[in-house]
C-alpha cells in the first residue's frame, strides 16, 4: 500500500483467489470488499484475521501479519511484474515458510502476475 491506498488491483487475480478459496469461506475487510463482486461467499469482518478458523483464507491488504503468524496455515503472496511506491509492506520473512508452488498468469491490468504458494 501507499498513502493507505492500495497500489493496483487486477480481476484475474480475484478469480484466481476465488477458485484457490474453492468454496471456503474467505475474509477480508470492508476495504478489500468493495473489489469483489456480491454473492462470492465473501465474509467481511474488520477483526478477520482473529476470527478466521482453520481452512479458511483471508484477503490482507495493509495489515500487519507477524501477530497471526503462529496461526497460519500457509501464505499466498502475488507479485505484479512491476514495481510499485509503497510505504505498507509484508511484515513476515519468507524464510519461515517453504514455497510449495510458483506460477505466473496474464492479468487483466498486468501483463504478468506471479503467484506464489507457501507452507510452514
Amino acid at each position: 500500500m501507499f498513502n493507505r491506498r492500495r497500489l493496483s488491483q487486477d480481476r484475474a487475480l480475484r478469480a484466481d483467489l476465488l477458485q484457490e478459496a474453492g468454496g471456503r469461506r474467505l475474509w477480508m475487510s470492508a476495504y478489500s470488499r468493495r473489489q469483489f463482486e456480491d454473492g462470492a461467499g465473501i465474509t467481511v469482518d474488520e477483526d478477520f484475521l482473529q476470527k478466521a478458523g482453520a481452512g479458511e483464507l483471508c484477503f490482507v491488504e495493509g495489515a500487519a501479519l507477524r501477530p497471526y503468524l503462529e496461526r497460519m496455515e500457509g501464505l499466498i503472496l502475488y507479485r505484479w511484474n512491476r514495481r510499485y511506491p509503497a510505504d505498507v509492506y509484508l511484515d513476515l520473512e519468507l524464510s519461515a515458510f517453504r514455497l510449495h508452488t510458483s506460477e505466473e498468469f496474464p492479468g487483466h491490468s498486468h501483463e504478468k502476475i506471479t503467484k506464489e504458494v507457501y507452507c510452514l
